[in-house]
């Protein structure tokens, strides 16, 4: 269609240099084309060419000491994508790669994530490229203090809910919050992953891989099957990772591997919860590398790769962007993997992607499968504006709710353009013309 093409040339020459960005915004525009003709109405009221551009982008220094007394600068990001049904929402990611086109890239997915939650929630994405790893806590408290004496002016309960992402996790949420009360003066749901005593929600650390794994279910389902004694292979071993493999461990499944930047364990008996537990210490509180389990419990570690090349039936990619390429992809298949479930952002670049819809394996991209993390804390967000708990059964009870209506909408709406089983499709145009509609209602923002 030469309207897609010719917003994505104008998309590449206004981005240049920014090629996560460039990617996220591809998959998306090119997929949803079917969507595009059979509406003229986004055509007309310019909704793609405004759909792709940021409705602000904040970028600040951040200055902090160490405790050596040095003085270190840091940079600042908020992206607030679109806000056409609710505050934008998104997490906030501490990582040294941090830069604009991956934030503007993360921004831009969590706007149709966000849609498909059926939570009244925007899209927006942030975070530094502060590392937090061999930071004391009172470094990484002295660098939070500093981002959000910036941050707060931008946000707020109505405006803007930051979460955690890679690099913040509770501790960082804590010093965040705490600046942001100590500045704004009041109390407020401004930011979701805080603390049980203090307006946090049950279930919200366990929601990104607890609701992968529920959306794998839903996919298996149109199979007649379950992951009941499916071998999983996963990757990461952070949150999205831990509670992923904890899920499986519950439903039957077997996890076999763990990986973290160095590597990857493979644990030929499946690991269990004695030994993810063991894995949880390692990573949330030693803060140690994967290796050590390997060490602990006499298990094979694969320096230098990725758990892909081994065979499975199912895998949950839980790391990060770009993690399984073309060659991955075709290993899989060939070892007979035939579902990807993503717990991470993006993890399937363009050639993999295309080579599993080919294939017609279940796939279930991220933006959909891992929505399960946002659509928590949105829940978090309800609560706080209740000031009302809700028990952990309830939580997760609305959790898996939300994923299977994600996963029926995704299926539906596939079907109704003509590419059954083809759930990108399906997630993206869902999305999309959600957002899409809302923008066209409120008029020219």
């Amino acid at each position: 269609m030469a309207i897609i093409h010719e917003i994505l040339e104008s998309v590449r020459k206004r981005n240049a240099g920014e090629p996560e960005f460039l990617q996220a915004a591809t998959e998306v525009l090119e997929s949803i084309e079917p969507a595009v003709q059979r509406h003229k109405k986004y055509v007309e009221g310019r909704v793609l060419e405004r759909l792709v551009e940021p409705e602000r982008v904040i970028i600040f220094r951040v200055p902090w000491q160490d405790d050596k007394g040095q003085y270190r600068i840091n940079r600042g990001f908020r992206i607030q994508m679109n806000s056409a049904i609710g505050p934008y929402k998104g997490g906030l990611r501490f990582h040294p790669t941090v830069n604009l086109s991956i934030l503007k890239f993360l921004a831009f997915e969590q706007v149709f994530k966000n849609s498909l939650t059926t939570l009244p929630m925007g899209g927006g994405k942030g975070g530094s490229d502060f590392d937090p790893k061999g930071k004391s806590d009172n470094e990484v408290m002295r660098f939070c203090q500093s981002f959000m004496t910036e941050l707060f002016r931008h946000i707020g309960p109505d405006t803007d809910v930051p979460a955690g992402d890679i690099g913040v996790g509770g501790r960082e949420i804590g010093y965040l919050y705490g600046q942001y009360k100590r500045l704004a003066n009041e109390s407020t749901g401004v930011l979701t992953g805080k603390g049980i005593n203090w307006g946090g929600s049950l279930i919200r650390p366990e929601a990104t891989g607890y609701g992968c794994v529920y959306f794998a279910e839903e996919m298996l389902k149109t199979r007649g099957e379950s992951l009941a004694g499916k071998v999983c292979t996963v990757s990461g071993s952070g949150n999205a990772a831990q509670f992923t493999v904890e899920k499986l461990i519950q439903v039957g499944a077997k996890p076999v591997t763990m990986s973290d930047s160095n590597g990857f364990i493979y644990d030929k008996n499946g690991i269990n919860q004695e030994k993810l537990e063991w894995i949880k210490n390692l990573k949330n509180v030693r803060r140690g590398r994967i290796k050590e389990y390997a060490d602990e419990f006499g298990v094979e570690y694969v320096e230098g790769q990725r758990p892909w090349i081994l065979a499975c039936q199912c895998a949950f990619p839980c790391a990060t962007q770009n993690e399984i390429n073309g060659e991955d992809a075709a290993r899989l298949l060939k070892n007979g993997c035939y579902l990807v479930s993503e717990a991470a952002n993006m993890p399937s670049d363009p050639d993999a992607i295309h080579q599993f819809l080919a294939a017609k394996i279940l796939y279930g991209p991220g933006k959909a499968a891992n929505a399960g993390g946002v659509a928590t804390s949105g829940l978090e967000m309800s609560q706080n504006s209740m000031r009302l708990p809700w028990t952990r059964e309830e939580v997760d009870k609305r959790l898996h709710h939300i994923m299977v209506t994600i996963h029926k909408n995704a299926w539906d709406t596939a079907a109704d353009y003509g590419q059954p089983g083809n759930l990108l499709v399906g997630a993206n145009i869902a999305g999309f013309t959600k957002v899409a509609d809302a923008m066209l209602d409120q008029g020219l923002v």
